[in-house]
């Protein structure tokens, strides 16, 4: 909560550093990494830097963040902090950090602002960054004792065991630690980060979901290429798909993530398109090894069956399930595919229980589609749940 003198500060000149976050959170980063070039070697992702959506996705976070405390005091934007907090503790962010985060934010401010950033409203502004980033120290701190793993150090060694060509863009991995232990467990739905060393000796890291059930004495993840190499979006799934074989090693994290299985008993809706299946996948799995009698409405869309990777291990899972239902959605259908509908996906068309709890993976685009016919059908926002493959440039809503 913000206190009684900042309150009216932030209120009165949320509207100016509102206008000006793109211009602050851009010079911002340029002065970080002007200040430690390692972070942008080795920690933030690249590509998001060169398209931009990390930027956005910094002052939308922002803003949300500064605007709850005056709209509901004694209200945390919880799922914000949570979906921030897990992306941080999987790469590794110590509090440190955010000292050097904070040094760099306000010089940005203040030569945005000018004048404007007087000692009363840098001061409130402070707080407000204050608030943020201990809410999401105490909850990274949790992370990594839930994890346990110091402060940081998330790190292993793991060895590629098998490598299966899933789809022409998709390949799977499947991983064990390298001392020879099983594969730590994780929450069905989690992700880890994968640390590769590049050409230029760039330690990039990207996020990627575990694909398969736990209780496995191996993980899998499922890589998607990005083939736009006119810029470092795809650097890492690119290397990952040309060079990763069975015997190499890979720098792995512990897992994280907040979109997991709920451990309750009412019915599910599961909501994917492309490689948003991963996540899916795994709580597929968890249910039919623990012989879930749970209602379950599967949703999946792709441009075709021959691009759906893992599209008959899907099929298997859901037949597997007394009360679960596949309902598809291909773009391209073809003979392959004749339960598929065409086109894009319809969640609307479906009957849906007014009681079931949903998750949603894959494209903006797709998941905004489905949660707007969710709430339409009377679906409460609270049980709509969903995951961000990269920035977060939805914050929610």
């Amino acid at each position: 909560m913000l206190s009684e003198q900042s309150a009216p500060v932030v209120r009165a000149t949320l509207p100016a550093v509102g206008a000006a976050i793109g211009n602050i959170t851009e010079l911002f980063y340029r002065k970080l990494f002007d200040a430690h070039p390692e972070l942008l070697r080795d920690v933030f992702n690249r590509g998001n830097q060169a398209n931009g959506e990390q930027q956005k996705a910094l002052a939308g976070s922002i803003a949300a963040f500064a605007g709850l405390p005056l709209e509901k005091p004694d209200a945390r934007p919880d799922a914000l902090l949570a979906r921030i907090a897990h992306k941080h503790a999987s790469l590794g962010i110590t509090s440190d950090q955010y000292k050097t985060v904070h040094r760099h934010l306000f010089a940005a401010i203040a030569e945005v602002l000018g004048d404007a950033v007087t000692d009363e409203v840098a001061s409130a502004w402070d707080e407000v960054y204050w608030l943020m980033a201990n809410a999401l120290i105490a909850i990274e701190a949790r992370l990594y004792q839930e994890a346990g793993a110091a402060e940081g150090e998330v790190w292993q060694r793991m060895e590629i065991t098998e490598r299966r060509q899933e789809t022409p863009d998709v390949v799977s991995f499947l991983l064990r630690p390298c001392d020879g232990r099983p594969a730590a467990s994780f929450r069905p739905g989690q992700y880890v980060s994968v640390q590769v060393e590049l050409p230029d000796g760039a330690r990039q890291i990207r996020q990627y979901s575990l694909s398969s059930a736990p209780g496995r004495p191996n993980w899998r993840i499922s890589v998607k290429r990005v083939r736009d190499m006119a810029r470092p979006d795809g650097e890492v799934s690119s290397w990952l798909h040309e060079h990763a074989q069975p015997g190499d090693t890979l720098t792995v994290s512990a897992p994280f993530g907040d979109l997991v299985l709920p451990e309750r008993d009412g019915p599910l809706l599961l909501a994917s398109a492309g490689i948003g299946n991963t996540p899916i996948l795994a709580m597929l799995g968890q249910l039919a090894s623990t012989g879930s009698a749970r209602r379950v409405i599967a949703v999946h869309a792709d441009r075709s069956p021959a691009d759906h990777a893992h599209r008959e291990e899907q099929l298997g899972l859901v037949r597997t399930l007394p009360n679960a239902r596949l309902h598809l959605w291909y773009e391209v259908p073809g003979d392959q595919a004749p339960e598929a509908a065409a086109g894009q996906a319809d969640v609307g068309s479906l009957a849906l229980p007014g009681d079931l709890t949903a998750y949603l993976c894959g494209p903006l685009p797709f998941m905004r589609a489905v949660r707007g016919d969710l709430l339409r059908l009377g679906v409460p926002a609270e049980r709509i749940h969903y995951e961000v493959f990269g920035p977060d440039l939805w914050l929610g809503q």
